[in-house]
C-alpha cells in the first residue's frame, strides 16, 4: 500500500517536475548543441587550430629573416683595437707605430647591424611544409571523426530516452492490468466463488509490478540525465524529446556502404594523412643528402660613444653553400628510418582497410538481424495479448486459476518490454551502420 501512496505521488509530482526542468529538443537541436558545447570536440577543433598554425609557420622558412643587433665591446687585444678603429674609420697615421700596434690602450666600439638571411636552396624546407600540411589534414580529419563520435553519441542517448519511455509505458501498463487482476480476485472472493489465496497472490504480483514501474520512472529520469550530458550541458541539466526516432529503410546494399565508408570515414582519412606525412618524411630524409644554399646581407655602423651610433658604416653581401659529405652515416640511417616507418603506416592503413570492410558487414548482419527479431518480437507480442484475453475470459468465468492469469501476465508483460528492446535495438542498429559506412551526420542532419 506505501508502494501504491508513493507511485501515485511520484505520477503527480514528476510530471510537473519534468516540463519545468526538462526541454524538448529534436535530434537535430540536440546533436547541433552537442557539437557546439562539448568539450572533447572543442579540444580537437583547437588541435586542429594549432595544425594549421603549425603549417604557417614553416612556410616562413620560404621567407627572409631579418636581425637587428647591437654590440658593445671593449678590449685592449692589438687585433680587436686595430679592427674597431678601422670600423669606426677613426684609423690615423700613429697607429703604424709599432708600440702603439703592440701596446694599444683599451678601447670600446658600439656596433649596430641589420642583416637580412634569405633561403635560395634548401630541399628540406619543402618537406617540412608537405609535413606540416599533412598534420593539418589529420587534425581535420580527427575533428570530423570526433564530430561523428560526438552525434552518434547523443543518437544513442536520445534512443534511450525513447526506449525508457516506452518501457514506463509498458510498466504502467502492466501494474494497472495488475491492478484490475487484483480488485477481481477480491470481488470474487468476497461474492464467496473466489480464493484468498488468488487476492494475496494478486496484490503480491501488484506489488511487483510497482516496482518495476518504479524503476523505470528512474530510469526514464536517468536517461533524460544522459541526453543532456551527452550535449555538454553537464548532468544538473535535463532534455525531453521531442519526436520519435523510427528505424530508417536502407536503400543500400552492403558493398555499396563498404564503397561509401571507405570513401567517406574521416578516421580512415586521417590515417590515409599520417601515411602520406611518412612519405614526406621519407622525402625530407633523401633531401638532406643535398647542399643547401643561403644568401646574405648585412648593413653595419659603427661608433665609439653611442649606442646605435656612426661613425662609420659599411655593408655586406653573399652567399654560402653549404655541403655535408660525410656525417658517421647517420644520414644513411635516418633514411633507412623514414622507409620503415613509412613501410608500417601502409601496412597499418591497409589493415585498417580491411577492418572497415568488417565493421560495416557487421552492422549490416546485425541490422538484419535487429528487424528480423522486432519482427518475431511483434508477432509475440499479438499471441501474448491474444493469450491473455483468453485466460482473463476464461478466469472471469471461473474456468481458468489466478495463477494461469498471472502467469498470461507475465508473458505479456514480458513481450511489451521484449518489443521496446527490439525496436530500440533496430533502431540502434541502422544508426551504428550508418556510423560504420562514414555516413551518420549526412543522413541525420539531413
Amino acid at each position: 500500500m506505501k508502494t501504491t501512496i508513493l507511485l501515485l505521488a511520484m505520477a503527480l509530482v514528476l510530471p510537473f517536475q519534468l516540463r519545468a526542468e526538462e526541454m524538448k529538443v529534436s535530434l537535430k537541436e540536440a546533436i547541433n548543441l552537442a557539437l557546439a558545447e562539448n568539450h572533447l570536440l572543442k579540444a580537437a577543433t583547437y588541435e586542429h587550430v594549432a595544425a594549421e598554425k603549425d603549417v604557417w609557420a614553416s612556410r616562413s622558412r620560404y621567407l627572409p629573416r631579418i636581425y637587428l643587433e647591437e654590440t658593445a665591446a671593449s678590449s685592449n687585444a692589438p687585433t680587436r683595437v686595430f679592427m674597431m678603429k678601422l670600423d669606426e674609420a677613426r684609423f690615423t697615421s700613429n697607429d703604424f707605430l709599432i708600440d702603439n700596434l703592440n701596446h694599444p690602450r683599451a678601447r670600446s666600439d658600439f656596433r649596430t647591424a641589420l642583416t637580412v638571411e634569405q633561403t635560395l636552396f634548401d630541399m628540406t624546407v619543402g618537406s617540412t611544409v608537405d609535413q606540416a600540411k599533412f598534420e593539418e589534414g589529420a587534425r581535420r580529419f580527427a575533428l570530423e571523426r570526433r564530430r561523428e563520435e560526438v552525434a552518434f553519441r547523443v543518437f544513442t542517448a536520445y534512443l534511450e530516452v525513447q526506449k525508457a519511455k516506452a518501457q514506463l509505458a509498458a510498466a504502467e501498463n502492466g501494474a494497472a492490468t495488475a491492478q484490475e487482476h487484483m480488485r477481481l480476485a477480491k470481488v470474487r472472493n468476497e461474492a464467496g466463488v473466489g480464493l484468498k489465496s488468488d487476492e494475496l497472490r494478486s496484490r503480491a504480483f501488484l506489488s511487483e509490478m510497482e516496482q518495476q514501474q518504479l524503476t523505470a520512472i528512474n530510469d526514464l529520469r536517468l536517461a533524460h540525465l544522459r541526453l543532456a550530458l551527452a550535449t555538454g550541458s553537464g548532468a544538473g541539466a535535463g532534455f525531453d524529446i521531442a519526436e520519435e526516432l523510427k528505424a530508417a529503410e536502407l536503400a543500400m546494399g552492403n558493398e555499396e556502404l563498404v564503397r561509401l565508408a571507405l570513401a567517406n570515414r574521416p578516421d580512415l582519412k586521417e590515417m590515409e594523412q599520417g601515411v602520406a606525412k611518412a612519405g614526406s618524411g621519407l622525402k625530407m630524409a633523401r633531401s638532406a643528402f643535398l647542399p643547401t644554399v643561403y644568401g646574405s646581407a648585412t648593413y653595419q655602423m659603427n661608433d665609439k660613444n653611442t649606442p646605435f651610433g656612426r661613425d662609420n658604416d659599411s655593408w655586406m653581401v653573399g652567399a654560402t653553400l653549404r655541403w655535408e659529405l660525410f656525417d658517421g652515416l647517420r644520414r644513411w640511417n635516418d633514411l633507412g628510418k623514414a622507409s620503415a616507418l613509412k613501410s608500417s603506416a601502409d601496412e597499418y592503413l591497409e589493415r585498417y582497410r580491411q577492418e572497415i570492410a568488417y565493421q560495416v558487414t557487421e552492422s549490416y548482419l546485425r541490422r538484419e538481424e535487429a528487424g528480423k527479431c522486432l519482427e518475431m518480437a511483434s508477432n509475440t507480442l499479438l499471441d501474448a495479448e491474444e493469450g491473455h484475453r483468453l485466460v482473463e475470459r476464461r478466469f472471469e468465468n471461473s474456468i481458468s486459476t489466478m495463477v494461469e492469469l498471472l502467469d498470461a501476465q507475465t508473458a505479456l508483460n514480458r513481450a511489451r518490454a521484449h518489443l521496446v528492446d527490439n525496436q530500440s535495438n533496430y533502431a540502434l542498429a541502422t544508426g551504428q551502420l550508418y556510423h560504420a559506412a562514414g555516413i551518420f551526420m549526412k543522413e541525420v542532419m539531413q
